[in-house]
């Protein structure tokens, strides 16, 4: 059931794979990880060789005498999500869950400018504030999805707790790389609501360890 390998690019610059890492880690779901470099050489002949899509992240869970491979990182979560039922990685209320999945989706398949404009870097700060083409746009929907979420879902009565539906869910992993980014390229404005969730993802212990892999990996290049 645990026998888990995720296999995911350079800390620094892929921000796939730190969804499904950061959601196994603070989740307290046991993993084995391997790392596949990008940006070299041999990178794509690896990648091809290794993953089922030619990109990271993927999980291996070795089962029943079989070698499964999901890829995708929102398909490894909904995986993930499906063997440890017990962590609750979506929320239990069906509103509140349907709510987090649609969240979650938008993610997924948007977000463009966004994640183009500014690339993810996850050791650096102050880096040049450009908000064009379509940046800014992206900005506002996802500070009013932020402050929908820890109004509507984080801060009622039955789910009371920091993250996006108060307790953590796939939905804030997913969002993960989108705080790495509002650090590296801010400063962001941000509702209040936005800001303390901003800042609270990016203080989890799971972050900083992914930020000290990071600069580990950076370090031996």
């Amino acid at each position: 059931m645990t026998d888990l390998t995720l296999t995911i690019g350079d800390k620094n610059l892929s921000s796939w794979s730190l969804r499904p890492w950061l959601l196994m880690k603070h989740a307290g779901i046991p993993f084995k990880e391997e790392n596949i470099g990008l940006d070299r050489p041999d990178s794509k002949k690896n990648l091809n060789e290794k993953s089922p899509s030619g990109l990271v992240p993927f999980l291996m869970h070795h089962r029943n005498g079989r070698h499964v491979k999901i890829w995708d990182s929102l398909a490894i979560m909904e995986y993930v999500a499906e063997l440890f039922p017990e962590k609750r990685l979506w929320p239990e209320e069906d509103e509140a869950r349907a709510i987090a999945r649609s969240v979650a989706a938008e993610m997924h398949s948007g977000f463009s400018a966004l994640r183009t404009v500014w690339p993810m870097a996850f050791t650096r700060t102050g880096l040049t504030h450009l908000t064009t083409g379509g940046v800014q746009r992206d900005i506002d929907r996802i500070n009013a999805l932020w402050t929908r979420c820890r109004k509507e879902f984080g801060q009622n009565a039955n789910s009371g707790g920091e993250f996006l539906f108060g307790s953590f869910s796939i939905a804030d992993a997913i969002y993960a790389p989108v705080v790495s980014r509002f650090v590296t390229y801010g400063p962001v404005d941000l509702s209040p609501e936005a800001t303390a969730y901003r800042d609270m993802i990016f203080a989890l212990p799971a972050m900083k360890e992914w930020g000290d892999g990071a600069r580990s990996e950076i370090a031996k290049k």
